[in-house]
């Protein structure tokens, strides 16, 4: 028999199980349903006789509520609840979608795609704090969890043109609305709230900081954020466009969702190697490692076509998973556990609220050059992202060899 120790251990693991299980779910829905509608939207030109540029933009301002919405989302679950601030997650995505799956016109499906914009939000500075305080091995649980955000920006693509294909665009909504509902009351079901826990969160970082350090790390993950959320939207949007232009053959809607799934999928792949390369490689020369992979395979992208642009495609997808896995891993490090909603709410509103940004910089530069200069533009904004990235590097190196000399007790 177990003992009354043993026996609340084992539940406390349980439920820790439970909750990462749904955290990991969430995530992958989370990049889903924001991705619905740039597969959708090359379905939408036939129907309603519009441009790709014009169609595009409906969903502008969805992707800046998904940058502006993650400050209040990060702050409310600081000072009230993470568990209850996802279940809002799960029930307003769910409604969201279904306001999109019935809108009578583009102007209702623009408002209901806002609204998923603002409920989506919740997920990264609400879920990734939570995340970090359940996980026991954090490198691989932050790995697995990207592996699965990964898997469903790349099931969007797939589902979404198989959906849309088969029975009809709305349905590509209407079906991952069940989903999210249902996922839902399961949660509420199943995961403890955490009020209680409120007041009761760590208020110092793993790594102390000098405040010049601190403030100029705060400072490059800024230029970080920016042009990492540039990079990361315009390619994940554009994607299924740039392969239904530029893969040199005509092909259906279906194949132009399953060779964006493929790619996305390689993301996964890096992901789950960030998992055990962060154990065994400092993350921050790790983040500055996979950053300049990702600008190498932009740089390449530009200039391929046909099926070697699916492969540099998949490097940069790659890249770009890998580096979101490692940035988390790095910014948790010097972050303090009280402050991690607010700061991460920060890092998200700055990486997220590009999206606006992206999509309005796709219609724009898509109507004057094509993808070969989105594509250019995008490889200039990787490089300053790499520039920063390395100034990271540069500081947590120093600052961990004066942990060292200090004589810190390694973690």
């Amino acid at each position: 028999m177990h003992t009354p120790s043993a026996q609340t251990a084992i539940a406390d693991t349980s439920a820790r199980r439970r909750a990462i299980g749904f955290l990991n779910f969430a995530h992958a829905l989370d990049h889903f349903v924001i991705l619905i509608f740039p597969t959708v939207v090359i379905g939408l030109e036939d129907v309603y006789a519009r441009s790709y540029a014009e169609l595009i933009g409906l969903s502008t301002a969805s992707f800046v509520a998904f940058g502006v919405f993650s400050l209040p989302a990060g702050w409310l679950a600081d000072r009230w609840s993470r568990r209850n601030m996802m279940a809002v997650f799960y029930f307003g995505c769910g409604l969201s979608l279904a306001a999109a799956a019935f809108a009578p016109t583009l102007w209702m499906l623009a408002l209901a795609l806002f609204a998923l914009g603002v409920f989506a939000a919740i997920y990264h500075p609400v879920g990734m704090p939570m995340l970090i305080d359940t996980a026991v091995s954090r490198g691989r649980t932050l790995a697995f969890n990207g592996v699965c955000g990964n898997l469903g920006a790349a099931l969007a693509a797939g589902m979404s043109a198989l959906l849309a294909s088969y029975l009809g665009w709305r349905a590509a909504f209407l079906v991952p609305a069940a989903v999210c509902v249902t996922s839902g009351f399961a949660f509420l079901a199943l995961v403890p709230d955490d009020r209680h826990r409120t007041g009761t969160r760590m208020a110092t970082p793993e790594v102390p900081l000098l405040f010049w350090i601190a403030t100029a790390l705060f400072a490059l993950f800024v230029v970080v954020s920016l042009t990492a959320g540039l990079t990361f939207n315009t390619v994940s949007v554009a994607l299924p466009k740039i392969v239904d232009e530029r893969l040199g053959r005509e092909i259906s809607l279906a194949m132009v969702g399953g060779l964006a799934t493929a790619v996305f999928l390689c993301g996964a792949l890096a992901q789950l190697a960030m998992g055990r390369l962060v154990e065994r490689v400092p993350p921050h020369i790790l983040f500055a490692l996979v950053v300049a992979v990702q600008h190498a395979g932009i740089a390449w992208a530009a200039y391929a076509a046909g099926p070697v642009l699916i492969v540099a495609l998949a490097l940069t997808m790659a890249a770009i998973y890998g580096q979101v896995t490692v940035s988390d891993i790095v910014l948790a490090r010097y972050t303090a556990d009280a402050w991690r909603g607010r700061v991460y709410a920060v890092r998200y509103f700055l990486t997220f609220i590009t999206s606006g940004a992206a999509v309005a910089m796709i219609a724009l530069l898509h109507g004057r050059g094509g993808f070969d200069l989105v594509i250019a533009v995008t490889a200039v904004i990787a490089l300053v992202l790499l520039v920063a990235v390395i100034g990271i590097a540069v500081l947590a190196t120093f600052v961990e060899r004066e942990r060292d000399r200090a004589g810190a007790p390694a973690e």
